[in-house]
């Protein structure tokens, strides 16, 4: 009995979806992923992240920080990231018009409650980025009140490091960038 292959859906299918539901969709390879927009606690973290980053940025420029964009990679990959950071020099290789289209220097997920959301962004999101050269993948986790730093190896995104509490983010792409993990949950 042959096996029924279901069609991909691709970023142009994606313009049939309703804009002001109240939900993200997302394609990775082909499969759309919904999820319901994100609440005020998710937006708080973002918020004190972008803070910090914003900061750091305006004492030493070495890039963009752009919360919330678009960002597609292929016919069949187009996701939302937090925040996403691209150094000056590789912003006309990252940008294309109002997307991201290239790899990014920096992706930064914050983690959705539900084993969906985390399967998404440690698995699927994790192996995207990874497919289209994305340097570095942090992990905003608040129910653990961690971070989770993926660095682009031969093999893929591997885990560089696991922080919590006062612990710091750093990044080689922020070079002086530092941050205690537990400043990213005050609420």
């Amino acid at each position: 009995m042959a096996k029924t292959i279901e069609p991909l859906l691709t970023v142009a299918d994606l313009a049939a979806f309703p804009e002001d539901d109240g939900n993200r969709y997302e394609l990775i390879e082909g499969e759309l992923y919904v999820s319901r927009a994100p609440g005020i606690p998710h937006q708080l973290l973002l918020q004190n992240l972008q803070i910090s980053l914003s900061e750091y940025l305006k004492k030493f420029p070495v890039g963009i920080l752009v919360p919330g964009a678009g960002a597609i990679f292929s016919d069949y990959d187009a996701v939302i990231p937090d925040l996403a950071f691209v150094r000056h020099e590789r912003w006309d290789k990252a940008v294309t018009g109002d997307k991201f289209t290239g790899a990014i220097d920096i992706v930064v997920e914050i983690l959705a409650p539900g084993t969906q959301n985390r399967k998404r962004d440690l698995s699927a999101k994790r192996k995207l980025y990874a497919n289209h050269a994305i340097a570095e993948f942090w992990i905003v986790d608040s129910e653990n009140q961690s971070v989770l730093i993926f660095r682009l190896r031969e093999q893929g995104l591997e885990e560089a490091a696991r922080l919590t509490g006062d612990e710091e983010l750093s990044s080689p792409m922020l070079p002086g960038f530092r941050l205690k993990v537990g400043d990213i949950f005050k609420l």
